[in-house]
Order: structure tokens, then sequence, then C-alpha cells
């Protein structure tokens, strides 16, 4: 079976144009498990000055696809659903963790906490893939 390191930095990461836009780091990965971090840009805030809800969703579903997907087998996002706690600002280092809360043969639920530089909880997601049989190679 192929690590999931090598899934994710080998074969998800290098096709994932929008993560690379963000400036996403993948920092650790294991079965069920990631950690990616990037840091918001000017070009990332909305009208309010805050970094658009878009921009913490975005990274906690890097993080999710890359903990689902860390098993060997291809998975696939089925819902989602995200609640911002706490504002982001330019300048701001988040840090996304998606750990594996349920998987049972088909389908996995993961928890994923979107932390600031300061460690304050700014989002939680919770998400739900499908695991198919094909693998990654």
């Amino acid at each position: 079976m192929i690590s999931p390191e090598k899934i994710v930095k080998e074969r998800m990461f290098p096709n994932d144009a929008f993560s690379q836009w963000l400036g996403i780091k993948v920092e650790d990965v294991s079965e069920g498990y990631c950690v990616v971090s990037m840091t918001v840009r000017e070009d990332m805030l909305n009208g309010f000055g805050i970094a658009h809800g878009g921009i913490t969703y975005s990274l906690a579903d890097s993080a999710f696809a890359f903990a689902s997907n860390s098993y060997g087998n291809l998975a696939v996002s089925i819902e989602t659903s995200i609640s911002h706690t706490y504002r982001v600002l330019v300048g701001d280092r988040l840090t996304a963790t998606a750990k594996i809360a349920y998987k049972g043969s088909k389908t996995g639920i993961y928890d994923i906490s979107v932390l600031n530089g300061e460690d304050k909880v700014v989002a939680l997601f919770k998400g739900t893939v499908f695991h198919k049989a094909k693998e990654w190679k």
C-alpha cells in the first residue's frame, strides 16, 4: 500500500492548484490525520477587512481531503459544514488539523479545527466522505 505521505505530498498536492494558490503547506499527515497551514494575505479579505469565510473553509476542506484520502482509497466529500468562531485578519497564520471521528466501510466523518497563531479556534469544520474502492497508485 502507498504511504499516506506519498498520497498527499506526491499525488494530491502537486495537482491541487487551489491549495497551492492559498499558500497551504502540508505539515503532517498519517492515516486519518492531516495538519496544514497558511498565512492570510490581503487579497483574501472581504469588504469588512477580515478574511472571507471561504478562506478558512478552503483551508479546512484541504486538510479534510488530505486526511480522508490517506488510507489509500480515493475519498470524495459528500457533506460539509463550518462554524466561524473568531475573526481572521491579514497576516494571521492559520493551522487546520483534520482527525478521523468515524470510519465505516464506505463512509468517514472528520472533525477539523482551524486555529490562528495565538491558538485561538477561528473555525470548526465537519466533513463526511465516501471511500471509493479505487486505490491511489
